[in-house]
Formats: C-alpha cells, sequence, structure tokens
C-alpha cells in the first residue's frame, strides 16, 4: 500500500467521522431522540434539560457531550454502573497510557533507525517498508536495538497488567461488600438433584438432603417444574441463612459421584436463564461440543472473505492475477481509495454480524446465566478475530506476495515473508481508522435506531407514546474488538511503531465514546463485580506471547539467531507469569472466600438485620417471572405450576 492509499483512507474516515460526530451533536439536544441518545437516564427517572425553543444553537454542532463525558469519575461509573463497567473503562485507559509510552519508544528510537537504511528495493520507496524493521539489512547489529524495545515494552505490559489485576481486585472486594445484601449471595444453585427409594419427588429430596447435611444453616428451597410435564426437575434454589454457609456449600462436592448433587453460587435473579435450567446437566457436554464445533466451522468459513479483503488491498499483486483490474487505474485517484479504504470498509462489515451470530451459538450452550453467556461469547469471538482478521489478513496477504515469486526465486522466500510480515502495518492503519472513527461514530448516532423510530412515527407508531430504546452494554462485542486492537498495536510496536498513533487516537475516542454510551445509553443488566477482567488480561498477555513468538521467527528471517535465541527467556518469562497469574488471581475471581463472606455477616450484627426475613425475601427473588406471585405447597400444585416452594 503506498502513503497516496493511507492518506486517502485516512482522509475518507476522518470527513466521515467528523459529519457522523456533529450530526450526533444536533440530534440529542432535541427532545424528540431522547429515547435513543437518553434511554438509560429515562429509565432511571433522571432530569434532562433540553432547549425546546427555535434558536440557531439548538441546531449547531457542538462538544458538550466530549466535556461531559470526560467529567464523568471512576467513582460515579462504579456506583452508577458497576464494575464490569469500570472494567471495560480501565481497559480504554490501559490502552491509551501503555500505547502513548510504546509510541515515545517507537516514534524516538526505532522508527529514525528504520528510517536511516537504504536497505529496501526502489520498487518499495514508495511503501510503508521504508518506516519498519523490513528496511534494516539482514544480520545488522542494529536489531539489538529492536531486541532492547521488544524487552522494555514485555516488561512495561506486564508490569501495567499486574498493576490492573490488584487495582481491580480491590475494587471487586468493595463491590461484593456493597452488594452483601443480594440475594444471590445467599443462595446456592443445585443442579442434577438426584432421587431415592425414600423420596419419590425431588423436592422431597431436596429438603431431606440439606435438613441432614445442612441441619443449622439450610432455610429453604425453590425447585423448578418444567411446564407441563408431569417430572418436577433435578434444579433447586438453596437458600442458607449465612452467607458463609452457602459459600462453604457452593464450593465443595456434596455427593460421592461428583456429577450429582452439583452446586455453584446462584446468578443474580436478573441474570437467570430459566430456559437453560430445563437442560439435564450430563446433556451439557454434547451442546457445548456443538457450539465449539460450529464455531470452527464459522472460523474457516470466513476465512473466504478476509483472503478476498486482502487481494483488494494489493493492488498491484491483483493487476498481475487479474488484468481487467487496471482500468480502475483511468481514473485519477480511484485506485488509492480502492486500496486504502475499501478494504478495511468491507473487512468491518463482514466483521459486524459477527459477535450477534457467536452470541447466538453461545445461547445454546445452555449456561444458566446471561452473564456466563456472554463472557463464554467474548472468548468466542476474540479468537474468532485473532484467526480470522489478524493471522489470516497476515498469512493470505503473504500467500497473495509470494505467488509467481517462491516458486522461481525459492532462496528469497525467508527475505520475502520477513517483508510481508511488516507489509500488513499499512493495512491495519486503516482498519484502525475504519473501526476507530467511522465505528465509534455510528455507535454514538445509532442510524438504524434513528430509522427504525422515524417510520415507527409516521406509520403504525403515530400518535402513540414512544419507548425507550434501552439495551444492555454488549461487552461480548466491545470487548473482542478492542483485545484485537491491543493485538495488532502490541504485535507491530517493535515492527511497524507508525501505526501506534493511530491506536492511542483509538483509545481516546473509545474512551470517551463508552462513558457517554454508559452513562446515559445502556442499562445495567447484571453485575459480575469484574470478572471480564480475567479475560481482558488473558487477551493482553496472549498478544504479548504472539509478539515474543513473531519477533523470534522475524530476528530468524534477518539472519540475526542470537537475538531469537535471547528472545526466547523472554517468552518463557511471560508464560510463567501468566501461570502465576492464574493460581494467585484468578480463584478470587470466581469463588467466594469464606473470610470475606463471614465478615459480610458479622456486618449485619451492627445493623437492623433479620436472617429469616432475608432469606424470605432471597427466596422470592429467584420466583420465575411467568410464575404467579401465590406460594405454592406441595399439596397444592399441580403439573402445571413451574416452581414449588417448600420451607423445612
Amino acid at each position: 500500500m503506498t502513503p497516496e492509499s493511507l492518506i486517502a483512507s485516512a482522509a475518507i474516515n476522518i470527513g466521515l467521522a467528523f459529519i457522523i460526530l456533529c450530526l450526533f451533536s444536533v440530534f440529542r439536544k432535541q427532545h424528540s431522540n431522547a429515547n435513543i441518545y437518553y434511554p438509560r437516564r429515562l429509565s432511571l427517572h433522571h432530569p434532562i434539560s433540553f432547549d425546546r425553543s427555535f434558536t440557531l444553537r439548538r441546531f449547531l454542532p457542538s462538544v458538550d457531550w466530549i466535556r461531559d463525558a470526560v467529567r464523568v469519575s471512576e467513582d460515579e461509573i462504579l456506583c452508577t454502573c458497576g464494575l464490569d463497567a469500570l472494567v471495560v473503562m480501565r481497559f480504554f485507559k490501559l490502552g491509551i497510557k501503555f500505547f502513548v509510552v510504546c509510541s515515545a519508544v517507537g516514534l524516538m528510537i526505532l522508527l529514525p533507525l528504520n528510517c536511516s537504511n537504504s536497505y529496501g528495493s526502489s520498487s518499495t520507496s514508495r511503501s510503508m517498508d521504508s518506516l519498519a524493521i523490513s528496511n534494516i539489512p539482514e544480520g545488522s547489529n542494529k536489531l539489538w536495538i529492536h531486541f532492547a524495545s521488544l524487552c522494555f515494552i514485555s516488561f512495561f505490559g506486564i508490569y501495567m497488567l499486574h498493576k490492573e489485576y490488584k487495582i481491580v481486585l480491590g475494587k471487586r472486594v468493595q463491590q461484593l461488600r456493597n452488594m452483601r445484601h443480594q440475594p444471590s449471595q445467599r443462595t446456592v444453585l443445585v443442579r442434577q438433584v438426584s432421587l431415592c427409594d425414600e423420596h419419590k419427588t425431588f423436592s422431597c429430596n431436596v429438603d431431606h438432603f440439606f435438613s441432614r447435611y445442612h441441619p443449622n444453616a439450610y432455610h429453604s428451597f425453590q425447585i423448578l417444574y418444567g411446564g407441563n410435564l408431569i417430572e418436577e426437575l433435578p434444579v433447586a434454589f438453596v437458600t442458607f441463612r449465612s452467607r458463609w454457609e452457602a459459600a462453604l456449600v457452593s464450593q465443595t462436592q456434596q455427593h460421592p459421584n461428583p456429577l450429582m448433587w452439583i452446586t455453584q453460587m446462584a446468578p443474580e435473579p436478573r441474570d437467570v436463564l430459566w430456559k437453560n435450567l430445563s437442560i439435564p446437566y450430563k446433556h451439557l457436554v454434547l451442546y457445548r461440543t456443538g457450539v465449539y464445533t460450529a464455531e470452527v466451522l464459522f472460523t474457516i468459513f470466513f476465512a473466504i472473505p478476509v483472503t478476498a479483503v486482502q487481494g483488494i488491498a494489493q493492488f498491484e499483486k491483483l493487476k498481475t492475477w487479474f488484468p481487467p483490474a487496471m482500468a480502475v487505474q483511468l481514473i485519477p485517484g480511484l485506485s488509492s481509495v480502492i486500496t486504502g479504504y475499501l478494504p478495511s470498509v468491507i473487512l468491518s462489515g463482514f466483521l459486524y454480524v459477527v459477535p450477534f451470530v457467536i452470541k447466538g451459538m453461545a445461547g445454546v450452550a445452555g449456561y444458566v446465566s446471561r452473564s456466563e453467556q456472554e463472557q463464554k461469547a467474548t472468548n468466542m469471538v476474540y479468537y474468532f478475530l485473532m484467526a480470522n482478521v489478524f493471522f489470516m489478513s497476515v498469512l493470505s496477504g503473504s500467500l497473495l506476495d509470494q505467488i509467481g515469486k517462491s516458486f522461481f526465486n525459492p532462496r528469497d522466500v525467508p527475505s520475502h515473508l520477513a517483508r510481508a510480515v511488516s507489509a500488513r502495518a499499512d493495512f491495519f492503519m486503516t482498519y484502525i481508522l475504519t473501526s476507530g472513527l467511522a465505528g465509534f461514530s455510528i455507535e454514538m448516532l445509532q442510524p438504524g435506531l434513528l430509522t427504525w423510530d422515524t417510520l415507527k412515527l409516521y406509520t403504525w407508531g403515530r400518535g402513540k407514546k414512544k419507548s425507550n430504546y434501552l439495551f444492555s452494554f454488549p461487552y461480548y462485542r466491545v470487548i473482542p474488538f478492542v483485545s484485537l486492537f491491543v493485538l495488532i498495536g502490541i504485535v507491530y510496536a517493535v515492527i511497524a511503531p507508525l501505526l501506534l498513533p493511530f491506536l492511542i487516537f483509538y483509545f481516546l475516542l473509545g474512551y470517551v465514546v463508552y462513558v457517554n454510551q454508559f452513562h446515559d445509553v445502556y442499562e445495567t443488566t447484571y453485575e459480575t463485580c469484574g470478572q471480564y477482567w480475567p479475560q481482558i488480561h488473558h487477551h493482553v498477555v496472549v498478544a504479548i506471547i504472539v509478539m515474543q513468538i513473531t519477533m523470534i521467527g522475524l530476528f530468524g528471517l534477518k539472519s540475526k539467531p542470537s537475538t531469537s535465541i535471547a528472545t526466547i527467556p523472554l517468552l518463557i518469562v511471560t508464560i510463567a507469569y501468566n501461570e502465576y497469574c492464574k493460581f494467585r488471581f484468578l480463584p478470587t475471581f470466581y469463588n467466594c472466600s469464606v473470610q470475606d463472606a463471614k465478615d459480610s455477616d458479622e456486618l449485619d450484627k451492627y445493623g437492623p438485620s433479620d436472617a429469616d426475613a432475608a432469606c424470605l425475601k432471597a427466596v422470592e427473588a429467584y420466583r420465575p417471572p411467568f410464575l404467579p406471585q401465590a406460594r405454592v405447597t406441595m399439596e397444592e400444585s399441580t403439573s402445571k405450576q413451574p416452581l414449588l416452594l417448600a420451607t423445612p
């Protein structure tokens, strides 16, 4: 890709973003659009002031929304939106801080070093290769400076991650204590309840089991019915008098057979996916195997459009294999637009549907809570993007670049591959511009909802009261894409440092955009107390490992095996750090410590607390939304009752 193509892409994206953000700043001032741009604040009955007078200021673009977003503090995000929202915003802050430091190293040290050589041929003098590591001669001692930069970036990234892990962990403990009155902290979800000869129903067996083995702490339970079926479901929500006992029961094996009486802390009542509780526990492995198989097939199928996009991006190679494409050059500047802007737009369009498709796959995997389902979807989307957007873009581009050359000059294959790695940097620059500028701008404007609302207003919804377009925050869509750009930035931090300023702008704009969206648009539908952070940590560590493996290969292709060998211990240290975090920090995010549970119980002694009332409140909280509010005893229940409540 030539500098002209990159400039064309930047100009188009900046122009579109400017227009879209201007439209957003005007539309958000109009009272008629409050249901689109302020649905969360309307649902919370927060006052919103609008200027309804017909003045010029009302229809002029402004940057007030940026000022308001910057003023929102972390404590305000934590109190109003929860720790999950704060984790996302701290992820953007981490990206800003990390890539500012990496940019200082790359632009002040590596970029001048790369430009000081004339290793590239004249055919690449107009490409971005002259600014990348591919411009360093093979065997040059200057590669040791790149190795030193690699070490600095790796250790700085690990330091930032470790520091962030401890901060999020501290806020998680604080958030759990603030949520100690939630019903989920006293309730345990029990699956695969067994039957015995003495007790012919699941409800009787649940009562007998917990009355016998947890007599002093067990309070009550609810057992589910399968709609119109006569066999109760082997699933129960069991409530305990203390959080301490609930923590013990949820994290210990209840039966000699580990596939019976399976316990876990119950998700929040609003987080439960009631229909999935009817799936037999022993069938879940089949459901999830099918889902992972479908994801692999989807990932393989998606390699086709990614390869096609790289064919467009490498226009010079495309002309060789498809001569009619030369007609594009008849229109001045058109080839720059096609190679610089069109590939990233096409790829972004294809990728738009990916998170929704994968979330649909995760939806049939049988997860019992929406939060768990979206966490799994987040990981699935990330690895899909890493495989198709990153690796396939590099490999398919390299493949197209080598067609017609490798067979005739096999000795030049290593040098061609080394150049191909850095040659993809310009494509990723344009992709960052498109996803950052255009993507974030469209996120703010919500053109789909605007169009839908306008159609309703003038057709079937004429004269009716407008409804708020209130949705939950799409963690499964935002976190994987941000992680993808972290991967791209870390891998190319040493290879092509000119890419890093684009990422800084991406994270700055993303931070402002999503603070606004959390504050005004999206509602909080569940709270995992920061369980998304271990996934984010894992994604960043994977990015560092991929960078180190890439540099080992690149140093080898540059005929500098000593630097490749010196990078191997760095890779081992990173993997060892990741393993350390798994046993030092990770269990705290998925287990409730007995100490914290006991401390929360102790706090209740210093305030008005009624254990029985709290337990009954917890029992009522886990009533499915389709169940009538009247209590149902065992004698009154019928085959059509979906839920049975019993107390000892």
